[in-house]
């Protein structure tokens, strides 16, 4: 702008000069100072002139920083449909937008409700879950224990979890034991919308079914935390039960072994579901314990899976 302001003014300063000398045939240094003050008011005036003119003009053009582009406007998704084959081991696989309600439906008489804490029965079964896994050191632990006494157990997993040690689902697996899910992030699910309800079980599902090859059958959410309508929403779209329990140790406060396994033994009768972590050293050492005094009592451990389909209610 201002190199083009300065070559204006010289060039009508260039033109006057040729036009006096033209007429003169010489030119002064006197002379050239007569010209340039007589010209001045007007070289001021054109020299504002291409200022406004300059700053107008920047004005109107437009950066290629900030050209506007038009937004995209997402298109609406359909409704999320996960088909997953048909496996060989365990239930058929579900897909969201057709619940596969009938997944323990089709192994009893009885309908399913979308909430457990115990069932009705006239035999002496329990089932005892494990939550928060699988935890490298103290899982494997724990299946020697269960697999040198015959006790079958429901596992209740957590995704972020499951990616480290899928090798200890597959175990568990293989020794008859159940696992549930207990979402990808151990997230508060009474906190979330819908749509984040959705995300924490499917991740959790699909990460469950990739290290096994079995789909979840039941979940439970973490602390217990969930409203009414969202077991009602994950009983439809996804087909599980919610699982809690009728005996809390607080193993998690980490009280004792002594003093967890008491609770359990006080806490158990036919029908109840108990509730550990075997993210827990202290728990696990109290395990042994534990399940020689409840099968000594003539309890048969049991999954969740199987209790459900013994409810006489």
């Amino acid at each position: 702008m201002w190199k083009l302001i300065k070559v204006s003014v010289f060039s009508l300063i260039l033109i006057d000069f040729r036009i006096w000398k033209g007429q003169n045939g010489h030119l002064t240094f006197r002379e050239l100072f007569r010209t340039l003050r007589r010209f001045f008011p007007d070289l001021m005036k054109f020299a504002y002139l291409s200022v406004i003119f300059a700053f107008a003009f920047a004005a109107c053009q437009k950066p290629a920083s900030l050209s506007v582009v038009a937004p995209t406007v997402p298109k609406p998704e359909a409704a999320q449909r996960i088909p997953l084959k048909t496996l060989a081991v365990g239930l058929p696989a579900p897909t969201w937008d057709a619940t596969k309600k009938a997944n323990l439906e089709s192994e009893t008489s009885t309908s399913i409700e979308d909430t457990y804490t115990k069932i009705k029965t006239s035999k002496k079964v329990i089932a005892i879950t494990f939550d928060d896994g699988p935890h490298p050191q103290n899982t494997p632990r724990l299946l020697d224990m269960l697999k040198d006494r015959g006790v079958k157990a429901t596992f209740f997993v957590v995704g972020n979890m499951v990616r480290y040690n899928p090798q200890l689902l597959r175990r568990m697996v293989a020794e008859g034991h159940e696992i549930g899910n207990h979402t990808v992030t151990h997230g508060t699910l009474s906190r979330m919308n819908d749509s984040g309800l959705r995300k924490e079980l499917t991740e959790a599902h699909q990460q469950i079914l990739a290290a096994t090859g079995v789909p979840p059958r039941c979940m439970r959410p973490p602390g217990g935390a969930i409203k009414a309508d969202q077991k009602q929403l994950m009983l439809r779209e996804f087909g599980y039960p919610t699982i809690l329990w009728s005996c809390d140790p607080k193993d998690w406060q980490r009280p004792g072994v002594d003093v967890v396994t008491q609770r359990l033994i006080d806490g158990a009768y036919p029908g109840g579901i108990l509730l550990v972590h075997d993210l827990h050293k202290p728990t696990v050492d109290a395990m042994p314990r534990t399940l020689d005094h409840l099968l000594g009592q003539g309890y048969t451990f049991v999954t969740i899976s199987e209790l459900i389909a013994m409810d006489e209610s």
